[in-house]
């Protein structure tokens, strides 16, 4: 009986409902950060299979080769039977610690994230370091475009009705922004939550972003 009702026991935890928030918080841009006293503005369209949202981000930078980023929207989760619109909150900042030159391909930066989606009953807070790496391409047409490469670990904790549950996962974000004119830059991301429970394994992310 007592190994009945923990296999029992196990299996509730394994099949119960985990709520659907896809999306990785971070910044949608390569890693090379703002120049000083540079901003940026953007909006986006997140998808994925349990999740549809709209997020804008806010990003400046105060010192050389840093940014800071601020996100805020609104999104629809699917959380086991039922749906629900939850407020997302986040804030991010990255530094770069190589710059592309001669000898180094590549602009590498380091940073961290933290995000905060609620709703009635419903709760999610997320924390974790990041590295971003990129690479400006010039096109042809003299347009750039920047393919980009993030991953982090990511700390989350989940407040659902009267269930509390913690998760570790590695998030990584595959995506290019195309810098159509100077004031333009179409962006598109796929993000993998890899080892994580609670999220959709695969979101994508549409966008604009907007220096000025």
């Amino acid at each position: 009986m007592k190994r009945t009702a923990l296999l029992a026991g196990v299996l509730g935890v394994l099949l119960a409902p985990a709520p659907a928030a896809a999306f990785v918080f971070g910044q949608t841009t390569g890693a090379t950060p703002l120049p000083m006293n540079g901003h940026l503005a953007g909006g986006y369209l997140l998808l994925s299979q349990d999740a549809l949202g709209a997020v804008g981000q806010l990003r400046l930078s105060l010192y050389p080769e840093i940014d800071f980023g601020f996100q805020g929207g609104l999104v629809r989760n699917d959380v086991g039977d039922a749906s629900r619109t939850s407020l997302r909150l986040g804030v991010d900042f990255k530094a770069r610690v190589v710059a592309a030159d001669e000898s180094s391909p590549l602009d590498v930066s380091l940073g961290a994230a933290l995000g905060v989606d609620t709703a009635e009953d419903f709760t999610s807070v997320a924390i974790g370091p990041l590295v971003v790496v990129s690479r400006d391409v010039a096109l042809a047409s003299g347009q750039t475009l920047t393919p980009y490469l993030s991953a982090g670990l990511l700390l989350s904790r989940f407040d659902v009705s009267d269930e509390d549950r913690n998760d570790v996962s590695v998030p990584v974000r595959l995506g290019a922004d195309w810098a159509m004119n100077p004031g333009v830059r179409l962006v598109g991301e796929v993000q993998l939550n890899l080892g994580d429970a609670f999220r959709d394994d695969v979101g994508l992310l549409l966008g604009v972003n907007l220096p000025f």
